[in-house]
């Protein structure tokens, strides 16, 4: 197997030689093919899906009978996911600037499903995901087959959002590097069939290296990387003292997040697990990319103004920014 790495950013000292989906990495792990083809394009590994005679991606409003997919996304190589609708339609309208592409007459390409809200400037999708995992992976579950049946090359995927932090200042991103379930593992443990599948829950290390790059660049704020614990609850999976329903103590939970803090984790959000787990199983390069709003250590409620939350939750989407412009520019000096 060849190397068939798309590298966005050169190979700088103690960065990883290749991406996690690289061909050459893909067969030493596993020993099997890869699941993209030789154009980049995603290979979706389930035999049971070329047996449909059209497949509706229901929660996404399109199907592949009634739509020209490749025409409509089959340029796409960025795809940026967030909580909510209104939080991703801003992302469209801050990426359009950045690649200086007019973003007059937004359109929500999944507004007949009622579910989800997507926008598309130039290579880049930006689409709301909801809160929590089962909202999350609907959602990206059927951007994996879209991006397949589009036949979008060697394409990125970007979870960009808010979380909790651990020990370091609010407003810090972090770039996990990955998920941490609510028992204390690396996996996304997910019942099928009446037996729990355990997926790993690891992160591209390379395109996290390239990411913290460009984030180091920044003076406002600092970037770490290290895990993310992915609640399943937002209250007492998260060892919150504010929730409706409480029989710890105050002290249970500094001992829990200071277990977090020893085991590497940095956050704790609500979908990483997942994120990490699918997106590697699906052979795509992603990165989870959130900015704290609290140090749980000190307290559990969000108490900053609204000016400064919006402010700190432009920083994620600077340093997606900066790193899809990379792109671009590489792509107009080819050409």
């Amino acid at each position: 197997m060849a190397c068939d790495c798309d590298y966005i950013l050169p190979t700088m000292d103690g960065w990883e030689q290749h991406y996690q989906n690289c061909s050459t990495v893909w067969f030493k792990e596993y020993g099997s093919e890869p699941p993209k083809n030789t154009d980049g394009s995603i290979r979706l590994r389930n035999k049971h899906l070329s047996r449909l005679h059209y497949d509706v991606l229901y929660h996404l409003g399109l199907d592949t009978e009634n739509y020209d997919l490749p025409a409509m996304f089959g340029d796409v190589k960025f795809v940026c996911m967030g909580g909510t609708k209104y939080r991703m339609k801003e992302f469209a309208k801050y990426i359009a600037k950045v690649l200086k592409i007019p973003d007059e007459g937004l359109v929500n390409l999944t507004k007949h499903s009622h579910r989800y809200a997507m926008y598309k400037v130039g290579p880049v999708l930006s689409v709301n995901h909801g809160i929590g995992i089962p909202s999350m992976t609907i959602l990206l579950q059927e951007v994996i087959k879209l991006l397949s049946y589009a036949k979008a090359k060697d394409p990125l995927i970007f979870r960009i959002g808010t979380s909790g932090g651990l020990n370091i200042p609010s407003g810090s991103v972090v770039v996990s590097s990955w998920g941490l379930n609510g028992t204390l593992k690396k996996s996304y443990d997910i019942p099928v069939m009446g037996k729990i599948m355990e997926i790993p829950s690891i992160f591209d290390k390379r395109l996290n290296q390239e990411l913290l790059y460009l984030a180091s660049k920044e003076e406002k704020f600092s970037t770490y990387t290290g895990g993310t614990m992915a609640a399943d609850d937002f209250y007492q999976g998260q060892a919150r003292l504010d929730g409706p329903f409480c029989d710890y103590t105050e002290s249970d939970k500094l001992c829990f997040l200071n277990t977090l803090v020893e085991m590497g984790v940095k956050n704790i959000e609500m979908e990483a697990t997942a994120f990490a787990a699918f997106t590697r199983e699906a052979g795509v390069r992603a990165a989870d990319v959130c900015v704290t709003l609290v140090n749980r250590l000190e307290q559990d409620q969000v108490t900053p103004s609204k000016s400064v939350l919006l402010e700190w939750q432009e920083r994620p989407m600077m340093i997606i920014g900066k790193y899809i412009s990379k792109y671009c520019e590489k792509l107009s000096s080819v050409h």
